[in-house]
């Protein structure tokens, strides 16, 4: 798994953050209305985890990314909000608090190697929500997997930074991996070049489900809507309640 060490420098400028908008939109549409704590995993730089909290949650949010936990830190300081950090490794979560919700989005779980580590993370989060708490959850479709990403490429070029992100077939059924090139400027005014490979992978719905055993009730909705997937759908997202 990789821990976006280089990636967190420029990930909030080529991140589109209106998207964190629509996860919250549909987070708040699928939660239940006496929902007060919320666990999210993969928090990343924490923009979901200040909004959460500006709607009153309590917040705990988990990456295991230290460089990313520094940025939201820092995030939630500005915003002037309170959220308990934790950095930890999302198929191995402690059962040390329950929680109304648990959410994990921006496709983190596709970055676990396999239906093992899959099952290890949904059995972790059924572990720390109450009884009738929710799960809440995206992925890349197969779809998205296998017919947009390959041959994709985004390159930007900033005063400060240059990105390039280039993805290529992986090597196992339904999965990906991003290139990514960073050359960001040092204190001398040079610019350093960094490399990181993120490879992601998904799997059929039936596949999902398979692993959600536990769970009393899943729903399938499709890119930010609550309307069932299609077969050009790009995103999936799952509402499980224990």
């Amino acid at each position: 798994m990789t821990f976006y060490e280089d990636f967190s420098k420029v990930y909030d400028q080529v991140m589109d953050q209106s998207l964190y908008d629509d996860w919250l939109a549909f987070t708040e549409r699928h939660l239940p209305k006496e929902t007060q704590s919320i666990f999210e995993l993969a928090c990343g730089s924490g923009a979901l985890s200040v909004r959460l909290a500006r709607r009153g949650y309590d917040v705990t949010a988990l990456d295991i990314s230290e460089e990313m936990l520094k940025l939201a830190t820092a995030k939630a300081q500005k915003a002037g909000v309170e959220i308990s950090w934790m950095q930890g490794d999302m198929r191995y979560l402690p059962p040390f608090a329950k929680f109304d919700a648990v959410t994990c989005y921006s496709d983190s779980l596709c970055y676990l190697a396999d239906l093992t580590e899959l099952r290890l993370a949904f059995d972790g989060v059924y572990a720390l929500l109450n009884q009738d708490g929710v799960f809440i959850f995206d992925v890349h479709s197969t779809y998205q997997m296998d017919v947009i990403f390959p041959g994709y490429a985004y390159h930007e070029n900033e005063e400060e930074f240059a990105f390039l992100w280039d993805s290529y077939e992986g090597e196992v059924p339904h999965s990906i991996e991003h290139q990514l090139s960073f050359f960001i400027k040092d204190t001398d005014g040079k610019f350093v070049r960094k490399d990181e490979l993120h490879q992601e992978r998904t799997y059929e719905l039936s596949d999902y489900k398979s692993a959600l055993t536990k769970f009393a009730d899943v729903q399938v909705f499709a890119d930010f809507t609550d309307n069932a997937p299609t077969a050009d759908s790009r995103r999936w997202f799952f509402v499980c309640r224990k």
